[in-house]
């Protein structure tokens, strides 16, 4: 009862974390239905393109072989040599329906999931010998589906075949009085035509399948709202994360600072322990504070000034005052207004901005 509750809170979609541990633990959607339609997929591919070509090659092995029976000598190492010479002339032959085949096989794979490399399914577990784990796999959703579909391929294929036979039983009563050379291109023919219904068939169970495998999947990776809590509280209380997070803010914080100083119209110092640098324009209801910091960072900050003229002015109580109370990208506080506005109209004075 305890592990129905726990299966029936599992009711939120699965976190991103949640489905890259699945997949490092190799547990991924697979459809066999999918892997099966491929292999036959390639089957009816080398069958149509590569079945003359390949029985060509092995008929003129076996004629060579046969015609020259009494000249190969069976002694010593000659029989080695022989088996040698035989087996590479087949697997030539056969290389390239072979190749064709171990790639319908991989592409069968590949197309439902990516390459995972994990011992998780290897092993070894108590669950995969417990008698009781293996009567519940038996009856298991898993199995009852595996045998449904089982009977509905028997089912359709058995009337795919009858279909495709029964009007040709008049000719294959006929095959018996036939030539060999003559029975070949119907076989083929007519193995193609059963193989072609055959893949268009299992086409459709193998994506009815697919989903099946890929919803029931998705069900086991669902998380109830106490994991999902568990897995934040993991990730937001690992401090090494929030570390990193801190500093990455603190860094991207600091370069949009130093970005905004040279907008700055006057830097106002203490002289080397505070910085804080000010922006004004006519219109303006106050000046907005750009930057500010102390002893590195008001060190900069005093540097990039320099590089772009910057006026520096000297002013300790200001200075202090103004790095406790403003905020980066806010206006003067209305009690420094006056002061401020000394040291505004000077470097305005100074720059020539405007006449007395």
């Amino acid at each position: 009862m305890a592990e129905g509750a726990d299966t029936d809170d599992k009711t939120e979609d699965p976190t991103q974390k949640k489905l890259d541990d699945a997949l490092k633990k190799g547990d991924v959607v697979k459809s066999q239905e999918v892997n099966n339609w491929f292999m036959l997929g390639g089957a009816t591919l080398v069958l149509m393109s590569f079945a003359g070509s390949m029985s060509e090659g092995l008929t003129t092995i076996m004629r060579g072989l046969m015609a020259n029976a009494h000249k190969i000598s069976m002694d010593g190492p000659a029989l080695p040599s022989l088996f040698m010479k035989l087996g590479s002339e087949m697997l030539s032959a056969v290389a390239m329906p072979f190749v064709v085949l171990v790639l319908a096989a991989l592409v069968g794979n590949l197309i439902q999931h990516q390459l995972v490399w994990s011992t998780e399914g290897v092993s070894p577990k108590f669950s995969k010998v417990s008698p009781m784990a293996g009567f519940k796999r038996l009856f298991s959703k898993q199995s009852l589906a595996n045998f449904a579909k089982g009977i509905v391929k028997l089912l359709l294929l058995g009337a795919i075949m009858v279909a495709l036979m029964w009007p040709e039983q008049n000719r294959m009563e006929g095959l018996v009085r036939t030539d060999v050379m003559a029975l070949l291109p119907f076989t083929q023919v007519l193995a193609l035509k059963m193989m072609g219904a055959v893949v268009a068939l299992l086409g459709v169970v193998a994506a009815a399948d697919y989903f099946f495998q890929y919803r029931t999947w998705f069900t086991k990776q669902k998380m109830s709202l106490q994991e999902i809590k568990e897995e934040y509280k993991q990730a937001e209380g690992d401090p090494h994360v929030k570390g990193q997070r801190r500093n990455l803010r603190l860094q991207k914080s600091r370069q949009r600072m130093m970005a905004a100083v040279p907008k700055a119209s006057v830097i106002i110092t203490n002289p080397t322990h505070y910085a804080v640098a000010l922006q004004y324009e006519r219109g303006m209801e106050a000046p907005i504070c750009v930057a500010k910091g102390v002893d590195a960072i008001a060190l900069k900050i005093r540097e990039i000034g320099g590089k772009h003229d910057i006026p520096i002015v000297e002013n300790v109580p200001l200075a202090r005052a103004l790095h406790a109370t403003v905020e980066i990208d806010e206006p003067v506080p209305a009690e420094h207004y006056k002061a401020v506005a000394e040291v505004i109209s000077y470097v305005m004075k100074l720059r020539g901005t405007f006449r007395k």
